[in-house]
């Protein structure tokens, strides 16, 4: 199985709040997050991890450089600016169509213990995907879930409705047969990941929602405390 990171944004947000790393280098208790969910893709069983960095920060260009060099696992990484996250996904993607893969950016944030029961819930499920979902709400803009009583996805929403029990957490497992989907967004000029999503539900995919505790992204400054607080167990 293979994994994939979207980490192709500028991180404006935490730059204009005074953080001077880019994104995927901004440390959560001494860690790069981009080091971060390449180690634990690498302790879930990685085949290759694939990630799109943005072609304007060198920096993080030089340290997957390095890291290539020592990583545990087979590491592609695409340099390519996009203008959204689906756009990322499309170009990642060419690398994902031979098997089961798990998609995320670089900034979300979970409990291993709850990644790992995920990615073994999903490599032995046969659905199209599985979704990583929580109740824990801190989102600017959420993606609401509705789901049936089985935990089928029936739809993605801007707005609640009394059948969404949660949010998206960010976190696809997919299957390669939603590239076909993606293939289809694309062609149509769709580009935005929560319209990708409610292609695949309109294509007839088969979809389940897996809930998690809290899943948290790092868009801020002070989310950089919440993420470290949360991996801490302190909340």
């Amino acid at each position: 199985m293979k994994f994939a990171i979207i980490s192709a944004g500028e991180g404006s947000r935490l730059s204009q709040e005074g953080v001077r790393l880019p994104k995927p280098l901004v440390q959560l208790n001494g860690t790069a997050m981009i080091d971060r969910l390449i180690r634990i893709f690498e302790a879930n069983g990685a085949e290759q991890v694939v990630v799109i960095i943005n072609n304007e920060v060198p920096e993080t260009k030089a340290h997957l450089a390095e890291l290539k060099k020592t990583s545990g696992v087979p590491l592609e990484v695409v340099v390519k600016t996009t203008p959204s996250s689906m756009h990322s996904f499309y170009e990642l993607s060419r690398y994902l169509k031979d098997d089961k893969f798990c998609l995320t950016t670089v900034d979300t944030i979970f409990r291993e213990d709850e990644f790992t029961r995920f990615i073994e819930a999903f490599k032995a499920s046969d659905k199209d995907g599985m979704m990583a979902v929580t109740d824990y709400i801190d989102d600017e803009k959420p993606l609401y879930i509705s789901t049936d009583e089985e935990l089928n996805i029936t739809g993605f929403h801007d707005e609640a409705t009394p059948q969404c029990r949660y949010i998206s957490g960010g976190i696809y497992c997919l299957t390669p047969k939603a590239i076909r989907t993606l293939e289809g967004c694309m062609e149509k000029g769709m580009s935005r990941m929560r319209n990708f999503q409610r292609q695949l539900v309109a294509d007839g995919l088969r979809l389940t929602a897996y809930p998690f505790s809290k899943i948290l992204d790092v868009d801020h400054a002070s989310d950089i405390v919440k993420a470290e607080a949360f991996l801490n167990r302190k909340e």
